[in-house]
């Protein structure tokens, strides 16, 4: 992983922790935090409006080009669950470090309750199970490693990604530092 990638992209279903753990990470390394599904609300307004008045697929445009504009170097990218449907994303994930958080259909139950979520606003946590299910594929190729958020406490999820990153970014030096010696020819 080079430096001029994010350190770490969260990806996984709506409710799964992604915002809530990413915060957590960021300050642990002392890095950017960036949640993409914020930006389009800063930018664009309500997520849910956007469906109501110009639909998903409009809304998938513009979540592409903020996400586009997100994976910046040295940061922690939290994307929206549906981010991954996007076959460019799929594309600029492929190289990075990503983290998937998973989470089962007992624990977000509480999670979704009362929440504006335009694609389970009409079937609570069947419609969630089915948007899971449907994306898992995609989540679990497009992952590096997964963490199941159901029911570990946010700051022992947060340390152990932190330290993963922590971790990787070592063995990466370590590699780099292997290569360049060997092209100098001094091992």
């Amino acid at each position: 992983m080079k430096a001029c990638v994010p350190l770490l992209v969260l990806i996984g279903p709506p409710g799964a922790g992604k915002t809530r753990i990413g915060k957590r990470v960021a300050k642990l390394l002392e890095a950017e935090f960036i949640d993409t599904d914020q930006r389009i609300v800063a930018e664009h307004g309500e997520i849910s409006a956007l469906f109501a008045k110009d639909g998903e697929a409009y809304f998938r445009r513009i979540e592409r080009a903020v996400v586009g504009r997100s994976l910046v170097p040295g940061a922690v990218v939290s994307l929206g669950g549906g981010a991954i449907l996007d076959e460019q994303t799929q594309h600029d994930l492929e190289p990075l470090r990503v983290a998937l958080l998973t989470v089962n259909a007992d624990a977000i139950a509480d999670r979704i309750t009362g929440q504006n979520r335009p694609l389970l606003k009409d079937g609570g946590v069947a419609a969630w199970q089915a948007l899971a299910d449907s994306r898992r594929e995609i989540y679990e190729r497009l992952s590096t490693r997964t963490w199941d958020t159901s029911r570990l406490p946010v700051e022992r999820l947060a340390a152990e990604m932190a330290d993963w990153v922590r971790s990787d970014a070592a063995s990466e030096l370590q590699q780099q530092n292997h290569a360049g010696h060997e092209r100098t020819g001094n091992n």
